[in-house]
């Protein structure tokens, strides 16, 4: 029984099958919306994931995922806020040193100040680049890194040693082939050796990662003077402690600067998912809005699909009354409908996959918008265009089984 049942089955799908392919034109014009609607939801979700991931992957360097940063005035979410923080006292030296002495959770404190400057070498010159000053201690973040020669060391950094890692970037424009380890440069006209060059980090929207210059804190004073708010960045013992060394952190500033119990807070404080919450905040509500939109194409594509199967339906009302009276089953003939209603949105939702990450692809390649091809989004298109036929393709396929045979054979 259950082999008869699959014959019939396998019977009813290779007539769907041919029946598809007699008509190509017809089956193609039918599955262009489908088309259209997954190349462009491909391309879409793409594009999203690809911009998430690069943002992610630039909050996550810049700030650490493992670490805390602290500013004069962090984040300000409205102009009520700005104006409060407008007046916050600068960051200091002094308030590295307070949180290495009563924060015991925290197991490095760095300063840092940053500023666009030149760096030049020979009669090669850069503007714009990002002249970073440090102290000893950035060496325990991961976000500093030599791919070429060595980081500053702890005692150079204390000492003001005139000494420079370059960004990877800055180190091919100013050398090309040429090693530049050891190599002496100028930045705002002081010489500054270098020992080291960063690793490739990429672009981000078209703005380099790798066009950076850093050296000594004391360096970076000299030549920008020392009324500059620096940024602290706090490492705790363990990420696990990273929300009470947090706390304690903030409790040894209040303590330092002297604030009242019920005086708000005269400093930022941040980690990078306080970055990412924002940047979900402020465009997951957009990608929500942008993919529904393009996702309603894929209803229009199912509407023509089911007006193309009744179509099919009326024409081969003949057909369909010879094979319920010689012995075709209704569950038959609704699986043959339903058949070529699967078949042809799955076409459609193959040719749409293929087509979307090409489009992805080309937009990442010719603009700054990265994309992420994911192995899933095949899986996604494929089964939402499954279903639209399914969908869509049910009542055709549900009228063509209750068709009277004897008046389906007397239609001409």
């Amino acid at each position: 029984m259950a082999r008869h049942v699959l014959q019939q089955s396998v019977e009813s799908a290779a007539i769907a099958l041919d029946a598809i392919w007699s008509n190509k034109l017809r089956s193609f014009m039918t599955v262009l919306g489908n088309v259209v609607a997954v190349t462009s939801i491909v391309a879409v979700v793409s594009l999203i994931r690809g911009l998430n991931a690069s943002v992610q992957d630039a909050i996550l360097t810049g700030v650490g995922a493992d670490s805390f940063t602290i500013e004069r005035t962090g984040v300000t979410m409205s102009e009520e806020d700005a104006e409060r923080v407008r007046s916050n006292p600068d960051i200091t030296l002094a308030d590295a040193a307070a949180l290495r002495r009563n924060s015991s959770l925290a197991t490095a404190v760095m300063a840092r100040a940053r500023r666009t400057g030149s760096v030049s070498y020979g009669d090669k010159s850069i503007e714009d680049v990002n002249i970073e000053g440090v102290t000893p201690e950035y060496i325990d973040f991961s976000a500093y890194d030599a791919e070429r020669g060595r980081l500053m060391s702890p005692i150079e950094v204390q000492r003001s040693r005139p000494i420079v890692v370059l960004g990877w970037q800055t180190a091919d424009r100013l050398f090309g082939n040429g090693d530049p380890v050891d190599k002496v440069v100028r930045i705002e006209g002081v010489h500054f050796r270098v020992v080291g060059v960063s690793a490739k980090k990429g672009s981000f929207f078209g703005a380099s990662q790798d066009e950076f210059a850093i050296v000594p804190l004391g360096c970076y004073q000299m030549l920008y003077g020392a009324r500059q708010s620096l940024m602290l960045m706090v490492k705790p013992r363990d990420p696990s402690l990273l929300d009470a060394t947090m706390q304690q952190a903030t409790a040894a500033l209040r303590a330092s600067r002297r604030l009242k119990p019920r005086q708000l807070n005269n400093f930022g404080m941040f980690t990078s998912d306080t970055f990412l919450s924002l940047y979900h905040q402020a465009t997951n509500g957009i990608f929500a809005v942008l993919v529904g939109v393009v996702a309603l194409s894929l209803v229009v594509g199912g509407i023509v699909i089911m007006n193309i199967m009744l179509m099919v339906v009326i024409e081969r009302t003949r057909e369909i009354g010879l094979r319920k009276a010689l012995g075709a089953r209704r569950r038959d003939i609704v699986w043959q409908i339903l058949t070529e209603s699967i078949v042809l949105s799955t076409f459609g939702g193959g040719v749409g996959t293929v087509v979307g990450f090409l489009v992805a692809l080309t937009v990442a390649r010719l603009t700054p918008v990265p994309a992420a091809v994911e192995p899933w989004s095949v899986v996604l298109g494929l089964s939402i265009t499954a279903l639209v036929g399914l969908f869509f393709g049910l009542y055709p396929a549900v009228r063509a089984a209750r068709l009277d045979p004897i008046e389906a054979l007397r239609r001409e």
